[in-house]
């Protein structure tokens, strides 16, 4: 499935505005992160597990047991963003 992956703040300064990553089937928001991270790089320093990041699924704030579709849109961000 394919998810599309956005990033807000910092992130998006690090890593651009956003990406499309294919998914098996079931995932979870987590394991998209996990995937995230194991790409290395600047992918795996921004989104670093001691790194605070929230999580949201088609624009509703959630937690990494969330379960993607195809299609869906998963946006991180810092937990304290400007406005």
């Amino acid at each position: 499935m394919k998810v599309r992956v956005r990033y807000f703040a910092s992130l998006r300064e690090a890593l651009g505005a956003d990406e499309t990553v294919e998914m098996p089937e079931p995932s979870t928001v987590g394991d998209l992160r996990q995937l995230l991270l194991a790409l290395g790089g600047r992918h795996a320093e921004v989104l670093a597990r001691k790194r605070a990041v929230r999580t949201a699924l088609n624009q509703t704030l959630c937690d990494e047991q969330a379960a993607l579709i195809d299609g869906a849109e998963v946006a991180f961000f810092p937990p304290v963003t400007g406005g």
